[in-house]
């Protein structure tokens, strides 16, 4: 897939640069690869370096309401040190490992909302380039999260990126994904809502799970935030596992991993905000129907074309 982004002129008559990733999503931690090439102008211009941000845009709540911007949250020198004759063409091509962390957009296909990009930026350059569009794919431990509450019938309502961090984890990262699921009929009379945050890492991935419970006759609903972590290679029954999740009441059970370790239950998220609702609809579990229903895939491929198409135009 190529993502053709013009940085601007590097001076007059100056470079263009266009930032080509090889097809394919990426998973967190793993290699982006790709190009970047180079275009002479009118001149000879000293590359000085050449300099790769992934970055996301990622909602924050202060005083005066909500704001979204874009974040960066990695740079990567990737060439550079070099003459670009007048006219010439050069490629450069490039392999940079991406945060653990980095925020999931897809499930078997099926875009979630979020919006990553990749900046180019040549030194030198009067301005940042546009956001290059990348697309992550879980890990299969995140995966296989996401399918067992699929096997329970919840469904997608947003995945949101919110600035700030959850207590009580290893977060690295100024930010967090909120993957927010509406729960089946089953579990209906527990919970309104549950979000499910990935914190990876090269060992055990963390699981950050916010369950909104519902009151009961002499009690207020409330928030139940409970950690978790899953091992790489985990088989356990994670249907099973969710559902046990799902049916304990809030602070009876103390969360364990994949080895058996009680963990203390996860702090309150700083810098909180929750989502309104948006449209919900049920999850189908498994590769051949895909994790996200055809309504909120419609919607939030629109929202993502949307976003950098408005970037396009702002050149």
């Amino acid at each position: 897939m190529v993502f053709k982004r013009l940085l601007g002129s590097l001076g007059a008559g100056g470079p263009t640069v266009d930032t080509v990733l090889d097809p394919g999503p990426v998973r967190p931690g793993g290699a982006l690869t790709g190009q970047v090439r180079l275009k002479g102008g009118q001149a000879g211009f000293d590359i000085e370096g050449i300099a790769l941000e992934p970055a996301a845009r990622v909602e924050a709540e202060h005083e005066e309401g909500e704001q979204e911007g874009i974040v960066a949250f990695d740079r990567f020198t990737v060439g550079g040190g070099f003459r670009l004759a007048e006219g010439e063409e050069r490629s450069v091509p490039f392999s940079v490992t991406l945060p653990w962390e980095t925020p999931v957009t897809e499930l078997y296909g099926q875009p979630l909302g979020t919006v990553l990009g990749v900046r180019t930026e040549p030194a030198g350059a009067r301005d940042k380039g546009d956001l290059d569009q990348l697309d992550i794919a879980p890990l299969p431990a995140q995966e296989a999260v996401l399918e067992a509450f699929g096997a329970l019938g919840f469904g997608f309502r947003s995945a949101d990126l919110e600035y700030g961090r959850i207590g009580g984890t290893g977060q690295r990262l100024p930010f967090h994904q909120e993957i927010e699921l509406p729960p089946s009929p089953q579990y209906a009379d527990r919970v309104n809502e549950v979000e499910v945050t990935f914190l990876a890492n090269p060992g055990d991935p963390e699981v950050a799970l916010e369950a909104d419970r519902r009151g009961g006759l002499l009690s207020g609903g409330h928030d139940a935030p409970t950690g978790f972590t899953v091992g790489h290679h985990d088989s356990r029954d994670w249907t099973a596992e969710v559902d046990g999740w799902m049916r304990e009441p809030a602070g009876r059970r103390a969360p364990h991993d994949s080895y058996g370790h009680a963990h203390a239950p996860y702090g309150p998220h700083d810098d909180h905000h929750r989502s309104g609702p948006g449209m919900g609809t049920a999850i189908a579990a498994g590769p051949a129907g895909g994790v996200v229903g055809g309504m909120v895939a419609a919607e939030v491929v629109d929202e993502v074309g949307d976003f950098f198409e408005g970037e396009e135009e702002e050149e």
